[in-house]
């Protein structure tokens, strides 16, 4: 009888390992998948109309306002962003209700340092109505300071200036400019 339990309990092993082994393939295919959900945005949404405000004594103050046809929602990420994959318009209210736009094609928000990276067809229009034109622009929305190293155009009502590399606040009241190639006049 020994023998007997011995060869059912073996039999009941070699059944249990043999299963197993052929459970377990290679579904490579399946794990490409998780990964490929894994990249995918958590959330999408159409027509944004978003308001960025602050509250101040008794009031809320309205500080931004971003308007775009779409938004991909990518906060499952470690670094998480938002996408704007067909274009943004920025409005940022300043002191005196002074506004300044900011357009582009293409933008991505990176939530963790409120850094916004506009590309394609960037326009930033101030109220005093200077104009920068530029292929590609930080927007930092904390320190509402705006940078670039591309190549860019600056329409003033003293007249256009081209160079690469921007560095300005957003009323372009204090900026820096490298690499300048534009005709000065000179009073003597």
């Amino acid at each position: 009888m020994n023998l007997k339990k011995k060869n059912i309990s073996r039999n009941l092993v070699t059944a249990i390992a043999v299963t197993l082994f052929f459970a377990c393939k290679n579904n490579f295919e399946e794990v490409q998948k998780i990964g490929v959900l894994q990249n995918q945005p958590v959330g999408e949404a159409t027509n944004i109309n978003l308001k960025y405000t602050e509250f101040e004594e008794d009031s809320v103050k309205l500080l931004a306002n971003l308007l775009s046809p779409s938004m991909l929602d990518y906060s499952n990420r470690d670094f998480s962003f938002s996408e704007f994959p067909e274009g943004i318009e920025l409005i940022v209210y300043g002191e005196g209700n002074k506004i300044t736009r900011i357009f582009a094609d293409y933008a991505i928000v990176y939530n963790k340092t409120d850094i916004i990276d506009l590309r394609g067809n960037v326009i930033v229009a101030t109220h005093e109505k200077d104009t920068l034109f530029t292929d590609q622009l930080y927007y930092n929305e904390k320190l509402e300071w705006v940078f670039t190293n591309e190549r860019f155009t600056l329409k003033r009502l003293e007249g256009p200036t081209n160079g690469s590399g921007f560095d300005s606040d957003k009323e372009f009241k204090n900026f820096q400019m490298l690499e300048i190639d534009a005709v000065f006049e000179i009073d003597n």
